[in-house]
């Protein structure tokens, strides 16, 4: 695998697929994407990259697993809940392979804007969970990502990759026109939208949330097993869900671990106070006009 990733797909730049920046190997074959078979069970956790997607996904399986915790061990996270659009060929095989070899209720990750949402997860009405993270920390998390994941372009400077963040030269395209289109649609689609700054404040009431949206009725103690097995604690030091069985062809986590600090805030150990300004003014300019709103400290 290092081979072939060394040759062929290692720091490719973004490939833009109908406008949006998308990670190289992941673009061949595109019709496997747009032509994906839903099925009306499927439960999609759909986010802006660095916004809780993996600790969303684990809490979707232990909720459908009834907090089963040896259950929710079974397999790796990017197995059991495997990602849409990823694929290394001759390497990983796609995702969307892996799914279509799953038996349903399946769970499906999927960091795709609503412009290459695959139609048929609004013919199925699926259910989709959204999760939303603030872009200053979205910012910072995705840099420290950049750097550890062979599979994406080689992030430059701090200084050079913010104003990339706010042009939306990153991968998966704008921050604000994705986490604004899902929003807009919460009312229109079966989705549930939920906020990682609120996951970190209170877990268990955010988790109650996600159970009545999945339509099971667990018990408080059972809720207090989930939450402590997708603690940002349990989680770091699971090999289930910390992505350390994965090769370090693709994620390198000698340059940064996966999950790194897990909290709001960071970015004020990040950013200067004119950077701070810039994804003020950007924040306000990308909210203007909406009613959705996020919190930078916790």
């Amino acid at each position: 695998m290092a081979d072939k990733m060394d040759t062929e797909w290692h720091r490719k730049d973004w490939v833009k697929v109908r406008g949006v920046p998308i990670v190289w190997p992941f673009t061949p074959n595109w019709e496997r994407i747009d032509h994906f078979r839903a099925r009306e069970d499927d439960i999609v956790i759909a986010t802006y990259p660095k916004s809780g997607t993996t600790w969303m996904s684990e809490i979707v399986d232990a909720v459908l697993n009834d907090g089963d915790i040896e259950k929710c061990q079974r397999d790796v996270i990017f197995q059991k809940v495997p990602m849409l659009e990823f694929c290394v060929p001759g390497a990983v095989p796609p995702g969307s392979e892996l799914l279509n070899s799953l038996s349903s209720p399946r769970r499906v990750k999927t960091h795709l804007p609503i412009s290459l949402f695959p139609k048929s997860f609004w013919d199925m009405n699926c259910k989709i969970i959204y999760v939303a993270r603030n872009p200053k920390d979205v910012a910072v998390s995705f840099y420290h990502f950049d750097t550890m994941n062979n599979l994406h372009p080689w992030p430059g400077a701090r200084e050079e990759y913010v104003e990339k963040f706010l042009r939306g030269n990153v991968g998966y395209g704008p921050w604000g026109t994705h986490v604004k289109e899902f929003w807009a649609l919460r009312q229109k689609r079966n989705i549930l939208y939920l906020f990682y700054e609120d996951m970190l404040e209170d877990p268990k009431r955010e988790i109650r949330k996600v159970m009545t949206f999945l339509g099971k009725d667990l018990s408080e103690d059972v809720l207090d097993k989930i939450c402590l097995h997708t603690s940002f604690k349990a989680m770091k030091e699971n090999p289930t869900t910390n992505y350390t069985p994965l090769s370090s062809a693709i994620m390198d986590q000698s340059v940064s671990p996966f999950m790194r600090k897990g909290i709001c805030g960071d970015w004020k150990s990040h950013f200067t106070v004119s950077q701070s300004e810039r994804f003020d003014e950007y924040y306000q300019n990308e909210m203007a006009g909406s009613d959705l709103s996020f919190r930078f400290m916790v």
